[in-house]
């Protein structure tokens, strides 16, 4: 049986727009809101929520081949990058390579595509690693580009790419689709397609996951013309096993319509999440400034430690433990403190006796 780039119709992926119409109209009135809420944030919220945005598709775009990053360091590189305060870790050189990409991503988003611009991106995430022969191009070598899987105990090829003598060809013949259909298909098909079809081609040694999430981002950008903050590789990490298998799929067919729908809805989740940490972050300014001058040291330490911790706060709630060991103060201190910070209305209080827990009033 032929890999879907061996077929007649290569590479004419098939879906139909109309079933994803309702999907796109409602991730453009997301974008949005999202541009009209991110014009009220402060200037300190603003950075952060772009710093924790990129580091998110950053973090768990790696972690989808196995790499893990460290945030601390990695958002610390981003930081740098912008320009921001923040001092990076030495000797963590994957995660400001990394930073690099993402800001060359964001920055760049609105110039066309180019065989340049891939191995420049290629060059940035592998800079000094030597166990890549083909840095910053494409691969070269002669034996087959095989991605396999260790299903049930036994190696199986997952799929075959076209072979390297065929690489550039086909990258000119994708750069050129990638150019030409941002005003012919909509934002959402076209990522699906633009990710399917780079993942087909598989064009470099390694890293050919990373540079096809980050081409999504770039898709997403363009359509609404601006730098998209979307970590679309968050909820693709989440579901891992889904991805790969609707990857599979595609494998050996160019219609599509199936992995056009999942990917639409995985980018459609993505956004709602972008959406909860930018309120997150609205509320917490507005919490902030009601409370301010209202509160102790103690009561504002514990507020901006559980702020720091993001949307979710802390995993099972806040408890008296955790307030004595962040202050270090007595039980019965903080036992005062908590119980106004709950009549302040910034927190709730849930449970009884050991089981109390506290959480942010959001």
């Amino acid at each position: 049986m032929s890999w879907n780039w061996e077929l007649p119709d290569w590479p004419k992926f098939h879906y139909f727009p109309s079933r994803i119409a309702q999907w796109e109209k409602h991730f453009l009135l997301g974008v949005g809101s999202a541009f009209a809420f991110l014009k009220s944030l402060e200037e300190n919220d603003y950075n952060k929520f772009i710093v924790e945005i990129l580091s998110s598709e950053g973090l768990e775009s790696s972690k989808i081949e196995g790499e893990i990053l460290d945030r601390e360091s990695l958002q610390s590189s981003i930081r740098q990058c912008f320009g921001l305060d923040g001092k990076s870790k030495r000797g963590l050189e994957k995660e400001s390579r990394m930073a690099k990409l993402l800001l060359d991503v964001y920055e760049t988003f609105d110039r066309p595509l180019t065989h340049e611009m891939l191995w420049h991106w290629h060059s940035m995430l592998f800079d000094g690693q030597s166990h890549i022969s083909d840095h910053g191009k494409y691969r070269t070598h002669a034996e087959s580009m095989q991605i396999v899987s260790n299903r049930y105990g036994s190696a199986t090829v997952f799929f075959e790419a076209p072979p390297s003598a065929r690489v550039f060809d086909e990258m000119s013949a994708f750069i050129n689709w990638f150019n030409q259909s941002l005003l012919s298909q909509p934002s959402l098909g076209r990522a699906a397609i633009a990710h399917v079809y780079f993942e087909s081609v598989h064009p470099f040694e390694d890293g050919n996951g990373r540079i096809g999430r980050i081409l999504v981002e770039k898709v997403l950008s363009q359509g609404v013309g601006r730098s998209l903050l979307i970590a679309v590789s968050k909820v693709l990490e989440k579901e891992k096993k889904e991805y790969y298998s609707q990857l599979e799929k595609c494998n050996r067919t160019l219609e599509v319509q199936d992995w056009v729908e999942y990917f639409a809805q995985a980018i459609l989740q993505a956004q709602e999440e972008s959406m909860n940490l930018l309120y997150f972050l609205i509320n917490k300014s507005k919490m902030l400034t009601a409370l301010s001058g209202q509160l102790n040291a103690r009561q504002e330490k514990v507020l901006l430690r559980m702020f720091a911790e993001g949307p979710n706060g802390f995993k099972g709630g806040l408890s008296a433990e955790n307030y004595i060991r962040i202050t270090n103060a007595s039980r019965a201190t903080a036992t005062r403190d908590l119980s106004d910070l709950v009549q302040k209305r910034a927190l709730v209080k849930t449970g009884e006796l050991r089981h109390t827990r506290y959480w942010l009033n959001l």
